[in-house]
């Protein structure tokens, strides 16, 4: 009997945004061990996967992980509040990830799916800075340009191809991201089956609606970093 292909589709930008909740011992700027947590992510869902197999059922072979995310924004521009220049391809972000993904590009069964950033707004208040602005716990001369963050977005990544071309029978997501949902519909159209890792975080209906299973590569962190909703 033929293996079960299974394909592990990693939202890079939501995986960096939880792994410090999930994995507080993983330092989330640090590519090293970032890459060595994407690794243990991969060989988890394996495992379980095999682990829940039975005798009838073929065991789980790992066709590719993709993992989505964005070359750094590359241009120049000013921070809000110190109107200091600021060069964004030399950040520190864009340096951590660009070494990211070198690391990432050396795994086997593994390929990056690089989209694009665009700028759509200028600067974004934090939302912490927003609550306190509200709550009237700091006045508005008080911010920095810590309290800002750039508007870039990622222009989204096509992910239907591995269903329409058959590439792998069961799909493993990790992301929280709606977006996501006309793939997953599409994918289970197809007979693929869906298995969602939000790392933890609460799932809204209209993602949690379109897949097969729910399961997270990490244990579940301690109450005050995770959401029990899941």
């Amino acid at each position: 009997m033929q293996p079960v292909k299974v394909a592990i589709l990693i939202d890079g930008g939501y995986f960096l945004k939880r792994i410090h909740a999930v994995r507080p011992d993983v330092f989330a700027h640090d590519p090293i061990q970032v890459d060595k947590a994407i690794g243990q992510l991969v060989h988890n869902h394996l495992s379980y996967l095999n682990k829940v197999a039975c005798a009838d059922h073929p065991f789980s072979l790992l066709y590719r992980c993709f993992y989505y995310d964005a070359n750094p924004y590359a241009n120049k521009g000013h921070l809000p509040v110190s109107h200091s220049a600021i060069d964004y391809a030399k950040s520190d972000e864009a340096v951590f990830r660009l070494k990211l993904f070198d690391l990432l590009r050396r795994r086997s069964n593994f390929a990056l799916r690089l989209g694009e950033v665009r700028r759509e707004r200028a600067w974004v208040l934090s939302e912490r800075a927003q609550k306190d602005l509200l709550a009237k716990r700091r006045p508005v001369d008080s911010l920095t340009d810590a309290d800002f963050w750039p508007g870039f977005r990622q222009k989204g990544v096509d992910i239907a191809s591995i269903s329409l071309k058959k590439q792998a029978d069961t799909i493993v997501l990790v992301t929280g991201d709606s977006d996501f949902v006309p793939a997953t519909k599409l994918a289970r159209r197809e007979g693929i089956r869906i298995i969602l890792d939000p790392m933890w975080q609460s799932v809204g209906e209209s993602l949690f609606e379109h897949i097969d299973g729910l399961f997270s590569g990490f244990g579940k962190p301690k109450a005050k970093d995770s959401d029990d909703s899941v």
